[in-house]
């Protein structure tokens, strides 16, 4: 399956890098084709400035995008999600929600005219041949109460509020919680079984 992973985390030493590198060992030792954006080392500017939100309303309604405001990089990025069959998001849970630099992928890239088209008031893939999501998360906050406090946030803001409203609703998320309290056998454990997952 061709998977497409897209990874934030700035720095190397990271238990996402590491998750990072047990989801692509997976992937070679199931001989599936892998791309990798990875935001932090390309330089991807999250922000949405003014010529972003121009090009939002002059794009999706159904041609490509044309529009020279649009950022070079969305462009590159752009191939690459019409390429995948598969995305895999990993990143770290920052004050109960995905980092800047993740959010602004989401604001820029899965973007009227690149990832969907508006029609109607409704909103439908670009992506054909985006079968499945998955989201690999990290985070300190122990999972009952990220659940019962913050009500997931992540679920409703990225994968309801983004994938499922545009039509992609096979979407699987892995949230690794407590990790920094997790001793080095359990951490080595969830690196071994995402290896495997990806085979």
């Amino acid at each position: 399956m061709k998977t497409l992973i897209i990874y934030y985390h700035p720095y190397e030493g990271s238990y996402c890098n590491a998750i990072l590198g047990a989801v692509k060992t997976g992937l070679k030792k199931g001989k599936h084709a892998c791309k990798v954006i990875d935001l932090d080392t390309d330089g991807f500017d999250p922000v949405m400035r003014g010529k972003d939100l121009k090009a939002f309303g002059e794009a999706g309604r159904g041609d490509d995008i044309l529009t020279t405001d649009v950022d070079p990089i969305v462009l590159r990025y752009k191939k690459r999600l019409e390429w995948a069959e598969r995305i895999v998001m990993i990143f770290p849970i920052w004050w109960m929600t995905m980092p800047a630099m993740m959010k602004g992928f989401i604001d820029k890239v899965i973007f009227p005219g690149v990832a969907y088209d508006m029609e109607g008031g409704r909103l439908r893939s670009r992506l054909k041949s985006l079968r499945q999501v998955t989201v690999i998360s990290t985070m300190n906050t122990p999972a009952d109460i990220y659940r019962d406090m913050f009500g997931n946030s992540l679920e409703g803001s990225l994968i309801k509020g983004t994938f499922n409203q545009i039509g992609i609703h096979d979407v699987e998320w892995i949230s690794l919680n407590m990790v920094k309290q997790s001793g080095q056998e359990v951490r080595k454990m969830w690196l071994e079984e995402l290896e495997e997952k990806f085979i």
